[in-house]
């Protein structure tokens, strides 16, 4: 399964044709969407990218398309939590996304506003799911080691970043991966094959996990499947 996330700023009016296009370009069978508070707007861009089933809510950010049946799609918005986390369960499956969107800005108390949210939201979700799952969208923050560069943001929100206090400890996604989550995407395409050979070292020394139970939850995600058999076949 290819899933895509995709956050088309301020609802998508007006720009459908265009966000629809780009979606078809990489072929997903899943997209979460961010900023996708209209239903009207989800729809209609779900029609122009060819894909069967759209779920969305007025005035919630995420929504979701999909060419893959999905079973059930729930809404759910932890105390501190400035968006609601959407839940998606695609048929045939036996696991799960969760689709995030933590609130922007990039200061220093807004990122730890978004550890707090992300804290919330991994408490909800460890209540909800029950298993394997995805979580992915847009997390507004930076990963560890990524680069900063202040000058970049407009001069509104650069100002912000200096009132709180010009620096930043990036917490938010280091939260994450102390939770037990591995940053897929920059395994497979920016860190490189050591660092994912050994992330599925440390996996599998957790008691409970098994080559097996990965290569069946790896079925889901063909394209991954040579990849990881290889890795086996050198680990094993």
């Amino acid at each position: 399964m290819r899933l895509l996330t995709y956050n088309i700023q301020l609802g998508g009016r007006g720009r459908e044709e265009a966000i629809a296009a780009m979606i078809r370009s990489a072929q997903p069978d899943l997209v979460l969407l961010q900023e996708a508070r209209y239903p009207d707007t989800v729809n209609r861009i779900a029609d122009l990218a060819g894909l069967g089933q759209y779920g969305a809510r007025r005035g919630e950010s995420l929504a979701f398309i999909s060419r893959t049946p999905v079973v059930e799609a729930r809404w759910h918005k932890p105390r501190v939590s400035r968006h609601a986390f959407l839940e998606v369960v695609p048929a045939g499956v036996d696991w799960r996304v969760f689709g995030v969107h933590l609130s922007a800005v990039h200061a220093a108390w807004t990122e730890q506003r978004r550890v707090f949210e992300l804290r919330a939201l991994l408490r909800a979700i460890a209540a909800h799911q029950q298993g394997a799952h995805v979580l992915a969208g847009d997390f507004n923050t930076l990963a560890p080691g990524e680069l900063f560069d202040p000058r970049k943001l407009p001069i509104r929100l650069r100002a912000l970043w200096w009132l709180s206090g010009g620096r930043v400890r990036w917490r938010t996604i280091q939260t994450i991966l102390e939770a037990g989550y591995r940053d897929a995407f920059r395994l497979r395409h920016e860190i490189g094959a050591d660092v994912a050979t050994e992330a599925l070292k440390r996996w599998l020394r957790q008691r409970g996990n098994t080559p097996a139970a990965l290569l069946d939850l790896a079925r889901s995600f063909p394209k991954a499947l040579p990849a990881l058999r290889g890795t086996m076949e050198i680990l094993l």
